[in-house]
Parts: structure tokens; C-alpha cells; sequence
């Protein structure tokens, strides 16, 4: 056996100069159990310190499946072999152990010990192996720790990364569209999130909005958006009518299976004849829309079928409205509603009332100001949901329509 760690025999007298060796030993140890990260490593450099140093017959993590030595695991061989604990010939009925806490006190792992000949353990050898055990405990949760650390920094690259990704799905440049003026804001509750929102020109110069709102919160449902758009996209390049369109988006949803049913769609449609003055909309399960005319009088858009994907064979229903100077529109997800502070709820009766009384004839100004009245009522508090809105304003008189500028867009 080695002789790196030489302990005193039990019956002779610890003087000064034998404690302070013992030290010397118990600091040399610790050294090498916190010469590494890796925590199959700290815990391989106990049992060795144990064996090789301290001349135990064999010592073991039993949670882990790690032994070395003799007389703690059947068939132990004389490197670390995962196995299950049990006590050979000659070995004490119970093996001494001693816990390895961590800073909080729960037990991570326990060290077994298998003394020579079946022996009991001297009063220094437990002594030793109690300090061992401390600096071990320190030396695992460090690994432990330094192991979850890494793990999350890559978790977090991957989610940088997927927000980038759903940022870049979004609309980078908004259309022209002579006297009007349309703007979105999209904030996600975590990293990526949920909502949706599109704006597609199509060949006859109509063109196609869209606000949705999966399911919870996420990279779930972050991944079920990315889906949907696809989905969409597909569906509305053929230029089937917004009531067709709901219905083909929801059967789609629904055989995706049972988990995309989970994740079910809220969604309002829209589709803009700009040069007439009218839209269409169709809602599928999602939260009212909005039109409030230059007259102060309003048009709301009620659900006309179940979210998408939650049920099959759904029919749904065009609701026609006129768009004419001075109107503005809103569709929006409840992430703005249900901002809270304390217990009490921003609401839809709030929304309205701030987006009917804003100013700006600007669909940005108007959002700007939306943003503004959610952020001061909840004083501070975290974001609870995605937030997403879109305005579309037609200007009033024959005032000119604002220039092709980048999407207007925030991302928490």
C-alpha cells in the first residue's frame, strides 16, 4: 500500500508535532480533491487518497456506483467499478460512512470505508476521513455547480440564438399602403414566446394580417408559432378567403396531433382593400378587434369559432366593416390586459379606453402610447405573457401615407 498519508497508531500519544502532521496530510488531500471540476474526478481522487493513502481496504460512493479497493463491493477490482454496496467476510456488519452535505445540508453522496483485516477505525483515521469528507463535500458541489453552469450557458446560447431566429420571422419592413399607417409591437415574456403576427401583400393588392396567440409560454410554444407560420404562409398564397382559410389552419392544427392540440391557436385574421376603404376579419377564439371610426363610434370583432386545433371540422365567419379616413383598428394578444399590479388587472376596458383617446393618427404613436399606459399601471412589475399589437390607421382627409420604414418592434 502507499505511504502518502502516514497516521499515527492509535495507541500512541498525539503530541503537537503528530497533529500538526495530521494536518500537513489532511491539506495535501484536500489539494488533490480540488485539483479538478469534473465530479467523477473529485470523487475517484477520494477513494484513491482513501486506499492508496490512508491504507483502507476499500471505500465506495455507493449512489454513485464508484468503488475502490477491497471488502466494500463484491468483485471490487483495484480501480473505480460501478456496483451495488454490500458487506463481505470479515468486514464490520455495517461499514462506517461518512455524509457529504452540501452547503444547505442535504446529503449528495456518502463515503463508505472498508478498514483493513474487518477492523474498527481508529479515533484518528475517522478523524481524518470526517475532514476528508468536508473538503470532499466542498469539491463536489463545486464540480456540481461548475457542471450546471456550463450546461446553462449552453442552454442559453441555443436560446439567444432561437431568439434571433423568431425576431427574424417577423416583419422586417412594413408595406406602403397610400393613406394609411400600420405599426406592431411584439414583446416575449421569456426569450422566445408565443405570439405571432404577419402582414403579407397578395397579387390582387389586398392585403393579409394576422395576430395569434399559442398556448402558453416558451420554446413550446415558441416552436408551435414557428409551425403556424409555415402553415399559414402556404395557405394564403392561394388566395382563399379568410373564412376558408381559419378553417384549413384549424384541421391542420388539429392533425398535428395530440400535443399541437395542447397547443392550440388563438387567432384574428384581416384582410385590407385598401383601395376601397373596407376589411374583412375573421376571429378565431382570439381576443376582440377593434375599429373606431373618425365619428368616435365603434366595430368589434367577436369570436365567430373555437381557437384553432382544439377542435376539428370548425366553420367560421367573415365579418365585413368599412375603413374609412380617420379609423383605426386593433388587434392585440392578452399579454396587454392581463399585465397586473398587485392583483389587479390592466383589462380591456383600460385598452380601449387608451387606444380610443390617443392623439397620434400614426399607428407607432399609437402603439408607443399603449406600451406607455401598460408599463406605468403595473409601476415596475415583471411581464407575465407575450405582448403583442397590431394598429392599422387610415389617414385622415387626403393626407399623404407615411414612408416604407422598418417594422416598428420591441422584444423583451
Amino acid at each position: 500500500m502507499g505511504t502518502g498519508i502516514q497516521l499515527p497508531d492509535h495507541n500512541e500519544t498525539i503530541d503537537l508535532q503528530q497533529q500538526v502532521f495530521r494536518l500537513q496530510a489532511l491539506l495535501e488531500a484536500s489539494r488533490q480533491v480540488h485539483a479538478t471540476i469534473r465530479e467523477e474526478e473529485v470523487l475517484e481522487s477520494v477513494l484513491r487518497i482513501v486506499v492508496r493513502e490512508l491504507e483502507m481496504a476499500g471505500a465506495a460512493f455507493p449512489n454513485t456506483g464508484l468503488a475502490y479497493g477491497e471488502g466494500v463491493l463484491p468483485n471490487a477490482e483495484t480501480e473505480a467499478s460501478p456496483a451495488d454496496v454490500n458487506g463481505t467476510a470479515g468486514a464490520p456488519a455495517v461499514l462506517p460512512s461518512f455524509p457529504l452535505k452540501d452547503r444547505d445540508g442535504r446529503l449528495m453522496t456518502d463515503l463508505v470505508i472498508a478498514p483493513p483485516d474487518g477492523r474498527e477505525l481508529t479515533i484518528y483515521e475517522s478523524d481524518f476521513l470526517e475532514g476528508l469528507a468536508l473538503q470532499a463535500a466542498v469539491a463536489l458541489e463545486n464540480a456540481r455547480n461548475h457542471k450546471r453552469n456550463v450546461e446553462f450557458a449552453r442552454v442559453q446560447q441555443d436560446l439567444d440564438a432561437a431568439r434571433s431566429i423568431q425576431r427574424s420571422l417577423l416583419p422586417q419592413h412594413l408595406p406602403v399602403i397610400d393613406g394609411y399607417s400600420v405599426g406592431f409591437k411584439s414583446a416575449t415574456c421569456y426569450e422566445v414566446g408565443g405570439d405571432y403576427l404577419d402582414i403579407l401583400e397578395l397579387p390582387d393588392g389586398s392585403i393579409i394580417m394576422a395576430v395569434a396567440d399559442v398556448a402558453g409560454k416558451g420554446m413550446a410554444s415558441a416552436i408551435m408559432s414557428t409551425s403556424f407560420r409555415s402553415a399559414f404562409r402556404a395557405m394564403v398564397v392561394n388566395g382563399v378567403p379568410l373564412d376558408e382559410l381559419a378553417a384549413r389552419m384549424n384541421q391542420h392544427h388539429w392533425l398535428e396531433g395530440e400535443e399541437a392540440r395542447r397547443r392550440y391557436v388563438t387567432a384574428i385574421f384581416l384582410r385590407l382593400f385598401a383601395e376601397h376603404g373596407e376589411i374583412e376579419v375573421v376571429n378565431a377564439g382570439h381576443n376582440p378587434g377593434f375599429v373606431i371610426h373618425s365619428d368616435g363610434s365603434c366595430c368589434e370583432f367577436e369570436s365567430s369559432g373555437t381557437p384553432l386545433g382544439l377542435l376539428p371540422g370548425m366553420h367560421y365567419t367573415i365579418e365585413r366593416c368599412s375603413f374609412l379616413p380617420g379609423s383605426r383598428l386593433l388587434f392585440y394578444t392578452d399579454g396587454l390586459t392581463e399585465a397586473f399590479r398587485g392583483d389587479e388587472e390592466f383589462g380591456p376596458e383600460r385598452l380601449m379606453d387608451h387606444f380610443s383617446k390617443c392623439n397620434s393618427s400614426k399607428a407607432d404613436g399609437i402603439l408607443d402610447a399603449l406600451w406607455s399606459a401598460i408599463q406605468s399601471f403595473v409601476e415596475g412589475g415583471p411581464q407575465g405573457d407575450d405582448m403583442t399589437a397590431l394598429v392599422l390607421c387610415r389617414v385622415p382627409g387626403n393626407a399623404p401615407a407615411p414612408g416604407n420604414v422598418p417594422a416598428t418592434e420591441t422584444v423583451a
